[in-house]
């Protein structure tokens, strides 16, 4: 039996991994693994590289909206729905999906700080969200010190973007796409061990 195809379940004496048994993971570790370093080689790179991973992350971005909008307009004029009450809306929100894309795509540092803008009023939203529900949680005996922590790391979060713009709009999206690409890089290199430690035991 190879160590990647693993076909039969985990003997009950072989143990769990970490309250995970052999039949709840993936099969193929060897393609996992390769992803999981390959995410994480491009995470580490990106940290060198934040200006130019934020302008391709716009690009992408940009092109996927335009697809939408065109699919969609081109969805309502082939389809032909007269009786659709929703259409003319169906139609303006295709057009402004179409106007977004090129935007992002014409002038993508331009995109890059409204989306920068969108995340540090995110960020604001969820942090003061977190901290009014820390202190709900505060009057009913509820642990809500490491809620109200992580609200306040995201208000400070929103005040340095904030604080920091347009300057913060060239590196501030490619940073959050190189930390992305590291923890789900570590997932996938974990899960693969995981696996592999598994199926070694058989």
């Amino acid at each position: 039996m190879t160590n990647d195809a693993v076909t039969e379940p985990q003997a009950h004496g072989d143990g769990p991994l970490l309250g995970v048994t052999l039949e709840e993971l993936p099969r193929k570790w060897k393609w996992m693994m390769a992803l999981g370093i390959l995410m994480l080689l491009g995470g580490c790179l990106g940290f060198f590289m934040t200006v130019a991973v934020t302008i391709v992350t716009v690009l992408f971005y940009g092109s996927m909206i335009l697809v939408g909008g065109v699919a969609s307009l081109l969805h309502v004029i082939k389809e032909r729905e007269e009786r659709w009450q929703g259409r003319l809306t169906h139609i303006l929100v295709a057009l402004l999906y179409i106007a977004a894309g090129m935007v992002l795509l014409i002038n993508p540092v331009a995109g890059s700080m409204a989306l920068t803008l969108l995340l540090g009023g995110m960020f604001l939203a969820m942090g003061a969200m977190r901290i009014v529900y820390g202190f709900r949680c505060r009057k009913k005996g509820w642990r809500w010190v490491s809620m109200v922590l992580f609200g306040l790391v995201d208000v400070l979060f929103a005040v340095i973007i904030a604080a920091s713009w347009p300057l913060s709009s060239l590196w501030i999206i490619g940073i959050m796409v190189s930390v992305e690409l590291i923890m789900n890089g570590w997932l996938l290199t974990f899960t693969a061990l995981a696996v592999r430690k598994l199926a070694q035991k058989r």
